[in-house]
């Protein structure tokens, strides 16, 4: 079964750094289309960024680009989102989705790793 397990979350100062990982299993990774997103309590949950695990296509919300990247290890099934200069609105759950397994919609999900920004 698809398994997505988010690692990497923790308590950073303002203007710090994170790196998030999502480790994959279950299906066929290198044919897919992983997604980070975030949520606050009370609020929507929201896109961050999105990648094609064939071309390493990426796509950002404009809230994180020039500060987030996300990208991917074919060999070891896992996406990464690497954080920089962070800010306290950055503060919340980041959870791992698959969208597609190659020509197939899916919607699996992490559980989510708590990221939290403050000094």
């Amino acid at each position: 079964q698809v398994q997505l397990v988010e690692s990497g979350g923790g308590l950073v100062q303002p203007g710090g750094s994170l790196r998030l990982s999502c480790a994959a299993s279950g299906f066929t990774f290198s044919s897919a289309v992983l997604r980070w997103y975030r949520q606050v309590p009370g609020k929507e949950r929201e896109l961050v960024a999105s990648i094609d695990t064939f071309d390493s296509r990426t796509i950002y919300a404009d809230s994180v680009k020039g500060r987030f990247t996300m990208s991917r290890d074919n060999a070891k099934k896992t996406v990464y989102l690497q954080m920089n200069s962070l800010k306290s609105e950055d503060t919340a759950v980041y959870y791992c989705n698959v969208l597609r397994i190659s020509a197939f919609r899916v919607d699996y999900w992490g559980q989510g790793t708590q990221v939290t920004v403050s000094s």
